[in-house]
């Protein structure tokens, strides 16, 4: 006979309240997501220091505590600090949308790069750029639209008693190829100086960025962020299967259907802050399961590792490679293609593909 044997227990301790509830902290998954927002802000501190007109950490952080001098404040304030918020709200967006598709597909290829909101984003913001010559206002809204439409068709399309995770890949990898098709044709419509204008965008930079795209921004990871942070514990029944789920009293379309529709309005909202910024998403929900080893979807330290992600590579993106500055969805898709062919050599010499 089979021995039987108890399920593990799942590690951490467990919070109490006198009215009842209880919350279960993973002390590991909690110290790797504190120390990654500290590394995510420190870098954040260095990144807005560096520049032709450079300031020491120190005279940053005393300009930020409100008693820098007028030159520094004007550095900080007006030039730098909009496009370091921009990118920590960015990556905290992207690697919190990875983690919950990732989740949702149960498929570490399940992020938003793969299933084609990238390309749906360019679409929208192509389509308004070359048929509408729209402005950078009307290009942003363009690029929200596009993810949206891109994620509803995607849920339809993958529908079948429910929207399973192999299904959500497969449709989202076709709809990817159809999109790109698309924008293809769209740039063969436009004039040089549209061309030029849209392969800046669909590229990913932080340049320029200043307060009107950091106030959208933070206002919507004030909304969504939360609401997605909400669903870790769902999800991670999920991630056992939709009968054990419905066993353990959790609605499972409807989780999905919230989870996705969070994970879709964030990718929107770092969509339109900073154009479509390649494979974050899909690496930092990795990398920050590999250091929390904790089973789960990691929902917070995977937006934390995002943020680190994509600061640590605008900064690289700026001094790395001399006078030669890049766009940070350059050296962000070079990297996570590496990243991507590492992980499919590993998915398939452990079977799982």
């Amino acid at each position: 006979m089979t021995p039987v044997t108890s399920p593990p227990r799942p590690r951490g301790a467990v919070l109490r309240t006198r009215g009842g509830l209880s919350v279960r902290i993973d002390p590991r998954a909690t110290l790797v997501g504190v120390l990654l927002a500290v590394a995510a802000l420190a870098m954040g501190v260095v990144l807005i220091g560096t520049g032709d007109f450079a300031i020491p950490p120190a005279d940053v952080l005393r300009v930020l505590a409100g008693r820098g001098s007028t030159a520094h404040t004007f550095v900080v304030h007006e030039l730098r600090l909009p496009r370091v918020l921009v990118a920590l709200g960015v990556g905290v967006a992207l690697g919190l949308a990875g983690a919950v598709f990732q989740s949702v597909s149960r498929n570490p290829l399940g992020s938003p790069d793969i299933l084609g909101f990238g390309y749906g984003s360019a679409a929208g913001a192509l389509t308004v750029i070359v048929l509408f010559d729209g402005g950078s206002y009307a290009v942003a809204g363009g690029a929200v639209a596009g993810v949206l439409v891109t994620g509803v068709a995607i849920y339809l399309l993958a529908w079948r008693h429910g929207s399973h995770g192999y299904r959500l890949v497969l449709v989202g990898v076709g709809a990817a190829a159809m999109l790109s098709a698309a924008n293809g044709y769209l740039l063969t419509r436009a004039d040089i100086v549209e061309a030029t204008r849209a392969v800046l965008w669909i590229t990913g930079s932080l340049d320029g960025r200043d307060w009107a795209q950091v106030w959208p921004l933070l206002a919507a990871c004030a909304v969504l962020v939360p609401t997605a942070l909400a669903l870790g514990r769902p999800l991670r029944m999920l991630e056992m299967g939709d009968d054990s789920a419905y066993a353990l009293g959790v609605p499972v379309e409807r989780t999905r259907l919230l989870a996705m529709l969070s994970a879709v309005l964030l990718t929107a909202a770092a969509t339109a802050a900073a154009g479509p910024i390649a494979f974050v998403a899909l690496a930092a929900p990795q990398l920050a399961r590999r250091l929390t080893r904790a089973p789960g979807p990691n929902l917070l330290p995977a937006a934390c590792m995002g943020a680190v992600l994509l600061v640590t590579a605008d900064w690289l993106a700026q001094h790395a490679f001399g006078a030669s500055r890049l766009p940070v969805g350059v050296l962000t898709a070079v990297l996570g293609g590496g990243y991507l062919l590492w992980l499919l050599v590993t998915e398939r010499r452990a079977g799982r593909i």
